[in-house]
């Protein structure tokens, strides 16, 4: 018989792992981006939605998220250990087993799957099956290790949320869930490329044909630029598709200039220091830009249903 007091951890008799170490798998910072955004394509469709109905589509679409994150690290483990950023994950640290990681991945996979298409349709629940597919498969697989166009490719994934959010209430997919689509994907690679610069030894050490490991600094500023550019112009469509009114086009306007001066900040930068130095503040920045331009379309939505605009 086992006895537990309070100076015994519970978790250090099921093999070491923690509650934490699995829910650590699911990516919680990504996953609250990815219900985030999920949320803003459900508030934002046609006909409104019941209230319990869109509980569930979120925890699904969480759900979803949570298992994409599991599977991308049971399959990425061997390079997770090489890079300082990942190794400390809890299957190369070796607080949990691969196959625990699979078996999680899998099992939440179909449970949020099919929760979807029996709560809300099976268009929101297709959407979601294939999104972690897509990341599971078609980008930790295949693209990741294989071309240096893996994030532009591969964030597909991350931008399908507010879309499975608008199926789930509508049924369809409108011009205005693609809109939203676009705006995370074209974020994606300037957001990831920033931070692949400033971790450019860490991926060369795990063998990741990330882009400035492959075509250069100097190219990669100019994608980067690039991207920004037409990133910052696909926010105002929004404006021109009737879902975004004055609030939203201000909130765009002034982040989408600031994130266009951190993009031309480091375009400028000669050096290897002060290329590092540029490249941090863009991918912190990024984070919040996106947060910042879907948080604006919520604010515009109420103001406009309340009319205060």
């Amino acid at each position: 018989m086992v006895y537990l007091d309070d100076s015994r951890d519970i978790s250090a008799i099921a093999g070491g792992a923690r509650v934490e170490d699995y829910f650590a798998l699911l990516k919680p910072r990504v996953m609250s981006l990815v219900v985030f955004t999920a949320f803003v394509g459900l508030l934002l469709a046609p006909g409104g939605v019941n209230p319990v109905i869109g509980f569930i589509a979120i925890l699904c679409i969480a759900v979803g998220a949570g298992a994409s994150g599991a599977l991308n690290m049971w399959y990425d483990a061997d390079i997770d250990a090489v890079m300082s950023r990942t190794a400390n994950r809890p299957i190369p640290a070796g607080r949990v087993e691969r196959d625990h990681a699979l078996a999680l991945g899998l099992v939440l996979s179909a449970f949020s799957v099919l929760l979807l298409g029996l709560a809300a349709n099976w268009l929101a629940a297709g959407l979601l099956a294939f999104t972690i597919f897509f990341y599971a498969v078609i980008y930790t697989m295949w693209l990741k290790r294989a071309t240096p166009q893996n994030i532009v490719i591969g964030g597909a994934a991350g931008s399908f949320p507010p879309m499975i959010g608008w199926a789930a209430v509508t049924g369809t997919v409108s011009l205005e869930a693609c809109i939203l689509f676009l705006i995370i994907f074209l974020w994606t690679p300037p957001h990831f490329w920033a931070l692949a610069l400033y971790k450019q030894s860490d991926y060369g050490a795990a063998g990741i044909p990330m882009l400035p490991n492959v075509v250069g600094e100097k190219a990669t500023k100019i994608q980067i630029l690039l991207y920004s550019v037409v990133l910052v112009a696909a926010t105002l469509a929004p404006s021109f598709a009737g879902f975004g009114g004055v609030v939203y086009t201000s909130v765009a306007a002034v982040t989408g200039a600031a994130f266009l001066f951190f993009a031309w900040k480091l375009f400028r930068t000669g050096d290897d220091t002060s290329m590092r130095r540029a490249a941090r503040p863009l991918f912190t920045y990024s984070l919040s830009y996106l947060f910042l331009v879907f948080l604006a379309l919520v604010t515009d939505h109420f103001t406009r249903v309340l009319g205060w605009a």
